[in-house]
């Protein structure tokens, strides 16, 4: 399924082919099941466009070695995540 989401880091429309159905995309998002439980075979950078739209090249520009970090910048983004998924067919 193509999947397009606007980045919650640059604010980029970004596109991504995932191997998901949109009954899965229903029980995650309409249904509150965890991401990880409804999308296992996904890596943790594809549930992570997912849930917010950003790629895995933009979180390295944006926050490079995990040990580096803030909290505050994570809290942040975690509450942006709730925007709506855009399928394009």
């Amino acid at each position: 399924m193509l999947i397009r989401k606007q980045s919650v880091l640059t604010h980029n429309w970004n596109t991504m082919e995932l191997p998901i159905t949109q009954e899965a995309v229903d029980a995650w998002r309409k249904h509150g099941r965890l991401i990880q439980d409804v999308f296992p075979h996904l890596t943790p950078s594809q549930r992570q466009f997912l849930m917010s739209g950003v790629t895995e090249a933009e979180w390295e520009k944006a926050f490079g070695d995990e040990a580096n970090i803030n909290p505050d910048d994570l809290m942040a983004i975690a509450g942006t995540m709730g925007k709506t998924v855009i399928v394009v067919k």
